[in-house]
């Protein structure tokens, strides 16, 4: 089977975040299974003003796959040298998968695979979700409609993460099917114990974006209404003005001494910073997966999750608080979790992502579906393959 996968940007562009770490970890679980070849085609986008180095890209890709990174013209990632190479690779794949929404790719993808009659699986990576500010709405509307006019049931599926995005997505896409399908995440091995800190308080965790639909501000408004000793360290960057008003809403809380900012963190810095939180805190107003939190309980860390987050399972598995993300909540919920058996639940939750959240189960039920699509369109059945390569 040949999947094609189409994204408008790809590791290592860490400027967008999860995602990019996902689709790695995807493509890579994928390619592992015998009788699979994955090529991915995307620019070499890293945010508006960046571009990925190639030359180091290359030499650290060592995965299952194959990578075409068309250099990108205008941004965010507009790249005009994308749309010939992109016609010979949806017409030799069995399948393409789709990643993204508002994206240059997405309408050329989309009617390539109509006018091929090529399957096609969508990532839309909670991207048709709506929260309270939710920007250029109408303009939205617009590209959305004209997606939906390029889909048909039979041959494009929405790959969605909860059944709340499903919901919501086929609202916008109503000519598509969907699948709720979960994300998987990599296991790290954990070498010690988790250590209190010297101070005696409660080491907060944020990783991730620093954008408004996250809840930050929320967070930091919740602090001085906490009664436990605290420490929150904010690991992540975002738009320059966006992370100034943070930092001037930090010391107008007078949180000088209790807030830091870490900018960006990757490799064993970031592991750094989950070795030495004991909860991570996710205070999102909406999001479809959110990939922190699985890569904290498979480290060992429990979770406070907003509600705008489908995980109430946390809560059910012992390893975390699912609450709401006005200030007010999450301040209960930051002094509930000091009195709560913190070394415990980040056993539960870890056990809980090496069950059920393993990369090669993800993949191999993704496959499943590519298989059952290809055998749709060519009118049989299809044996799954979901054996991984042997050396």
């Amino acid at each position: 089977m040949k999947i094609l996968f189409v994204s408008p940007s790809f590791y290592p562009a860490f400027h967008y975040g999860g995602p990019v770490f996902i689709n790695r970890a995807f493509c890579d679980a994928m390619g592992r299974i015998e009788g699979v070849h994955v090529e991915v085609l995307t620019t070499d986008t890293n945010g508006p003003g960046r571009r990925i180095d190639l030359e180091s890209a290359r030499a650290n890709h060592t995965e299952s796959y194959s990578i075409e990174y068309c250099r990108r013209n205008f941004p965010p990632d507009i790249s005009l040298g994308l749309i010939p190479r992109l016609i010979p690779a949806i017409r030799s794949a069995d399948v393409v998968h789709l990643n993204g929404v508002y994206s240059f790719t997405t309408i050329p993808t989309l009617l390539l695979c109509r006018l091929m009659r090529k399957p096609l699986v969508w990532s839309t990576m909670g991207a048709l979700q709506r929260w309270q500010g939710t920007t250029r709405k109408g303009l939205k509307t617009v590209w959305e409609k004209i997606c939906d006019a390029l889909c048909r049931p039979e041959r494009v599926l929405l790959h969605v993460t909860s059944e709340e995005e499903k919901q919501e997505s086929l609202e916008k896409i109503r000519n598509a099917s969907a699948l709720v399908l979960r994300n998987g995440i990599e296991i790290p091995a954990v070498n010690r114990e988790r250590v209190g800190a010297p101070d005696g308080s409660l080491r907060l965790l944020y990783i991730g974006r620093l954008h408004p639909i996250k809840g930050i501000e929320n967070l930091l408004n919740a602090l001085p209404l906490v009664k436990t000793n605290v420490r929150l360290a904010i690991c992540g960057e975002g738009l320059g003005e966006y992370e100034t008003k943070l930092q001037g809403l930090v010391a107008e809380l007078g949180l000088g001494t209790v807030v830091q900012f870490y900018g960006r963190v990757d490799g064993e810095l970031k592991e750094r910073h989950f070795r030495e939180a004991d909860i991570c805190i996710t205070p999102s107003f909406k999001e479809a997966f959110c990939t922190v939190l699985l890569e904290s309980l498979a480290r060992g860390v429990p979770v406070i999750s907003s509600r705008g987050i489908p995980w109430e399972r946390l809560e059910a598995k012992g390893c975390g608080l699912w609450v709401s993300n006005e200030p007010a909540e999450l301040a209960r919920a930051i002094d509930r979790a000091a009195t709560m058996p913190l070394a415990d639940m980040g056993r539960r939750g870890r056990a809980w992502m090496q069950q059920e959240y393993s990369w090669s189960q993800v993949a191999g039920e993704m496959i499943a579906e590519y298989e059952r699509r290809i055998g749709h369109q060519r009118g049989q059945n299809v044996n799954v393959v979901t054996s991984p390569k042997t050396a």
